[in-house]
């Protein structure tokens, strides 16, 4: 393994890193062997963690173990999953369980493992502001190393000629549920942080989980194993029109191929919005299992005779919703299918209703006048993951995972995190430092340029150019 290059003081940094999640993470254990590249990672975070409020018991990643940081890119590199088990000499154990999809905790020891060995990061820093200097060609990263428990904040800069922003997603919730999550009268709290109010939740009479992707499923699924048969006492909604599966099929599942990333990128922008609203299945579905466990719980419970005390109503959107003397929650809801209304009084509330984009406007202001936007004002994005500056700026500006609108429903998924990551530093580097398949799908996605043939026969099978 090779260290990264002593950093000089005054001296530009290569690549500084904004945020340490998966992404960033990922990005920096490929760059680690690149003994050329001075880089440096800032998170405001302590540590690493990684969706600590949903490590429910028992819940995978819903990607194989191969979408670790770095096999995908770099088999033989230090940092992958394999070797992570074999320091830890659980390579056996875990070569006789049989897991391709591992648990949830177990992904988060593993990064977490990562980020506590691997050097050039830094915790607790917080970026406050990013500029560039067209005097020196070179970014300004402002930040503030945070204090521990009494400690004075530092102020600090770092001059850099690239940046990677992988600053991640925030908890989303809707603006109509918005106001019952400022009030501690009753709990309304996002899935994302339901471990840390399970047990005030199991405490409530009756809890309403909104919500019907993954997270919303697993809570539901962990509150229904914690609740006393026939004193569920549990709703279950969503907008979508049913509990549905996520697309698990091997064709289907080639959409997070970078093979589909170039064509989506490729496409019109009107085209890229409609994909991305129309596709929710490929990546908000509920995995299978998470589904028949569900299904086998429920069922369990009728043995004895009698239905649980459950309701679970998908197509169902919260049109309002406002605290009751009584000291409970109502939602006005209304179904969208029948177009019918009714209201929900409730004790308690766990929104699992997704996750956004970070916003990285105050954080990139200083860049805003260099900034190419789309014709919805969002950033213009290449398809090496570089941002579109105005050429004066000759330092490059990369993002993770918030890409969405340019790049497809892979953005987010850990199954191209090494692959991105590594496209990035081949970008950066202007070298193939990782060299990258050429072809990842069965699927053809689009039909091929057209161009003219080689030969006058044309074989059964090859695609003839149409001229208009």
């Amino acid at each position: 393994m090779n260290n990264p290059p002593h950093h000089h003081p005054g001296t530009p940094r290569d690549l500084v890193g904004i945020g340490i999640g998966p992404c960033n993470l990922s990005l920096a254990a490929l760059a680690h062997p690149l003994a050329e590249l001075d880089a440096v990672f800032y998170e405001q975070r302590p540590r690493f963690d990684w969706h600590p409020g949903l490590l429910i018991e028992g819940s995978t990643i819903q990607v194989p173990f191969l979408a670790d940081l770095v096999t995908l890119a770099d088999p033989t590199s230090p940092w992958s999953f394999p070797n992570y088990l074999r320091t830890r000499e659980r390579l056996f154990p875990f070569y006789f369980a049989e897991r391709f999809h591992i648990q949830r905790a177990e992904y988060d020891a593993y990064c977490r493992w990562v980020s506590q060995h691997l050097p050039g990061l830094r915790f607790h820093h917080r970026v406050d502001a990013v500029r560039w200097n067209p005097q020196h060609d070179v970014f300004e990263v402002d930040h503030t190393r945070l204090g521990d428990q009494g400690d004075t904040p530092a102020i600090g800069r770092t001059h850099t000629r690239n940046i990677v922003l992988g600053i991640g997603t925030t908890p989303h919730v809707p603006d109509s549920l918005r106001p019952l999550t400022e009030a501690p009268d009753v709990p309304v709290i996002h899935a994302a942080d339901y471990l840390d109010h399970r047990a005030t939740l199991l405490g409530a009479g009756h809890i309403t989980v909104v919500g019907s992707g993954q997270s919303g499923a697993e809570v539901f699924l962990d509150l229904l194993r914690r609740r006393p048969t026939g004193q569920e006492r549990l709703h279950w909604i969503g907008r979508t029109e049913a509990f549905a599966p996520m697309e698990y099929s091997k064709l289907g599942l080639e959409h997070f191929t970078p093979d589909y990333t170039r064509y989506f990128h490729a496409l019109a922008e009107p085209v890229r919005d409609r994909l991305t609203t129309s596709q929710w299945q490929l990546h908000k579905g509920i995995d299978a299992n998470t589904l028949a466990a569900i299904h086998d719980e429920l069922y369990r419970r009728t043995l004895n005779g009698g239905w649980p005390d459950t309701v679970l109503t998908p197509g169902v959107r919260v049109r309002t919703a406002g605290r009751i003397a009584t000291g409970q929650v109502e939602l006005h809801l209304e179904h969208l299918q029948q177009g019918t209304r009714t209201r929900l009084a409730t004790d308690a509330v766990v929104l699992a209703t997704g996750y956004r984009e970070r916003p990285v406007d105050h954080i990139l202001v200083g860049l805003d006048p260099y900034l190419r936007r789309d014709s919805s004002e969002r950033p213009r994005i290449g398809a090496d993951y570089r941002l579109l500056l105005d050429p004066c700026v000759t330092g490059s500006l990369y993002v993770q995972n918030a890409e969405l609108h340019t790049h497809g429903v892979g953005a987010p998924d850990l199954g191209l995190t090494a692959w991105r990551s590594a496209a990035i530093l081949n970008s950066l580097t202007g070298k193939e430092q990782y060299p990258l398949p050429t072809r990842t799908a069965f699927t053809t996605f689009g039909l091929k340029e057209p161009g003219v043939p080689t030969q006058h026969a044309r074989r059964a099978g090859q695609l003839t150019p149409l001229r208009e």
